[in-house]
């Protein structure tokens, strides 16, 4: 069977000052999968737009800005993350200038901003706390992950860089 994945973007917006990211507390719709966790913003790539146009849309969408200056942090694979299933393969974004006043909520939920060292304090997906280490650290170098799940659990982890 053919791998045919939902293609997403996830951003993480920095402050000005880089101390302190922009989360979505997903507290609105009590049918939401992602119900009282916290995520980074984005969403489902749409035809005819390439990933970076999509972060953009995505990050305008949800919080009302627009991005000036990003960067492609990684990319991840994960089989089965959907709610009947689905496979997932995310772009995985730090957008490090907007412009633009960030809403404070959408559809979806409460946009808050979060130091960045607090972000493994907030309650969000298990491999998430994988994951978010390799966004805002140190090494230049793209990080490439999958991680599979099943029946909403991760299964396990593995990543490489070039």
């Amino acid at each position: 069977m053919p791998y045919t994945p939902i293609v997403a973007t996830l951003g993480y917006v920095l402050s000005p000052d880089r101390r302190q990211v922009l989360m979505i507390h997903r507290n609105s719709r009590p049918d939401d999968m992602h119900l009282g966790k916290y995520n980074g913003l984005g969403g489902k790539m749409e035809p005819g737009e390439d990933i970076a146009a999509c972060m953009r849309r995505e990050i305008l969408e949800e919080a009302g800005i627009h991005c000036e200056s990003m960067s492609l942090r990684g990319t991840l694979n994960w089989p089965g993350f959907g709610k009947q299933g689905e496979d997932w393969l995310g772009f995985i974004f730090v957008i490090d200038r907007y412009s633009g006043t960030p809403l404070t909520s959408n559809p979806e939920g409460t946009l808050e901003w979060v130091p960045v060292d607090r972000l493994m304090d907030l309650p969000m997906w298990e491999g998430d706390r994988h994951f978010l280490p390799l966004v805002f650290d140190e090494d230049p170098r793209p990080f490439h992950g999958v991680m599979p799940y099943k029946d909403g659990r991760m299964q396990s982890w593995s990543f490489s860089r070039l």
